[in-house]
Formats: C-alpha cells, sequence, structure tokens
C-alpha cells in the first residue's frame, strides 16, 4: 500500500512540474499582440491558460494530500516502512567481564 502512494506521488510530482513548465510566463502575451498569437487556436480563444491552471491547481491539491497521507503513514507505523521488518534490537557478540571494587584504582 505504502508502495504504491509512493509511486502516485512521485507521479503527481513529475507532472506538476511538467504542467508548470508548459505553461506561459505573464510577458507571452505582449507577443501575441504583435502577431505571434496563432499558438492559442488549439485550445480555443481563451487559449491554454484555464486548462493548465486548473490541471496544475488539481494537481496540488492531490500532491498535498498524498503528502499528509504519506506522514501519517509513516508516523504511526511501528515498523520500517522502507524494509517493511521490525527494527533489529541492538546486541553485543563481545563479551563484558563483571567488575568488582577491587579493580578499581583508589
Amino acid at each position: 500500500m505504502y508502495e504504491v502512494i509512493i509511486v502516485i506521488y512521485l507521479i503527481v510530482a513529475l507532472t506538476i512540474i511538467g504542467f508548470v513548465l508548459i505553461q506561459q510566463g505573464k510577458g507571452a502575451d505582449m507577443g501575441a499582440s504583435f502577431g505571434s498569437g496563432g499558438s492559442n487556436t488549439v485550445f480555443g480563444a481563451g487559449g491554454s491558460g484555464n486548462f493548465l491552471t486548473r490541471v496544475t491547481a488539481i494537481l496540488a491539491v492531490v500532491f498535498f494530500a498524498l503528502s499528509l497521507l504519506l506522514g501519517n503513514l509513516s508516523s504511526q507505523s511501528d515498523t520500517d516502512v522502507i524494509l517493511d521488518a521490525e527494527k533489529p534490537a541492538i546486541t553485543s557478540d563481545i563479551p563484558v567481564a563483571p567488575v568488582s571494587n577491587s579493580d578499581i584504582p583508589q
């Protein structure tokens, strides 16, 4: 379950990056007024701005929801989430000799 959510989380993150890079900046509208506005006809008269903005907003909400879900799952787990195994106890193979009062210098 955790691994599936991580994969979806990474896909959403990469998709957000792609949609943000595709969007035009504020200064791109200036070029449309000088004759290079033919690229907006694919998405209609309003251009691609509304579509890309909506998809980016939806992906951002999904990203934050998955972040909260993953944080909640990892904080409630008593086991190691990545390895899906219990944490090993710290043990030592070195024998320890008992200390008596005569061994302590005074």
